[in-house]
């Protein structure tokens, strides 16, 4: 039941944006014609708003319509280009989000356990989320030359710090006395970590795991602009950006496939976390 509203939620979520889309079209976009239009009507809009012209915002039954079309002259559907694009850049955010995720779980057990390294090594951590993507991302393709590792290491680099800060905090979030009881049964370390700690960290972990998903994807379509790289979304984006003003839809639509790979990724981090946390729901109802 709880499914079902967050669903129609969402659904009539996103009917609010096309009627604030469309209704700012009607008062201030780019007259309406009979045939340019599915309900045949013709509209002349009071005011002229800049950000609501056709070229600008374009009609979502427009951008609908581009997926069908061809992607260039005599080419393929822009549909099956965006969705073979969208795979690509899916793998490239995935195996980002992997290394990442790895090293953002062992940077925050080795500062929980190590307070002289994380003292030392903490701001360092900190101050590498304060550098801008774009000017990373050209450097590591230079590094490790132009391919789809060096892209999934710059979707890495943005998926591994909510993964430490976020698994430092889980797990040093068990109950004091619960510590001190593990001690006294002479446990070690590592199954006071595996026991105790970890499961206690699961919620923070996956917490994080949910927002790196889709940092990944980011990651993923910003590095492949400069990586030369044409397979993916982002050189779709690049590719339909110059030709903007002869097709504007190709743009929002790549767009729209860029918004729901990352969706669709948060979807299967958050299915991952109810199978994992499924016992403790159950425990806590």
């Amino acid at each position: 039941m709880k499914q079902l509203r967050q669903i129609i939620s969402i659904l009539i979520l996103l009917l609010l944006l096309a009627v604030v889309w469309e209704g700012i079209k009607w008062i201030g976009g780019d007259p309406w014609r009979v045939e340019n239009n599915p309900f045949g009507i013709e509209h002349n809009p009071p005011w002229r708003f800049k950000v609501a012209s056709d070229l600008n915002l374009p009609h979502l039954w427009d951008i609908g319509a581009s997926f069908s079309k061809p992607s260039r002259r005599n080419g393929p559907p822009l549909i099956s280009v965006l969705i073979q694009a969208a795979f690509f850049t899916f793998r490239e955010a995935v195996i980002g989000f992997f290394f990442g995720a790895f090293l953002g779980l062992l940077l925050g057990i080795l500062f929980a356990h190590f307070d002289l390294l994380e003292r030392g090594c903490m701001p360092y951590v900190v101050a590498s989320q304060t550098v801008p993507i774009l000017a990373i991302a050209p450097m590591v393709i230079i590094w490790l030359k132009a391919g789809w590792v060096s892209v999934a290491v710059i979707a890495a680099y943005l998926t591994f710090f909510p993964v430490t800060i976020n698994t430092l905090r889980g797990l040093r979030s068990p109950d004091p006395r619960a510590l001190e009881l593990m001690r006294s049964y002479a446990a070690s370390k590592w199954a006071v970590l595996w026991k105790l700690r970890l499961p206690a960290a699961l919620p923070y972990i996956f917490t994080a795991f949910k927002i790196s998903a889709t940092a990944s994807v980011v990651g993923a379509i910003i590095g492949e602009l400069p990586s030369g790289i044409r397979d993916g979304l982002g050189g779709a984006i690049l590719n339909f950006n110059q030709y903007y003003i002869s097709g504007p839809g190709r743009l929002w639509a790549a767009i729209i496939i860029s918004a729901l790979v990352g969706m669709a990724f948060y979807l299967i981090v958050t299915l991952a976390e109810r199978v994992a946390l499924r016992g403790r729901n159950l425990v806590e109802e």
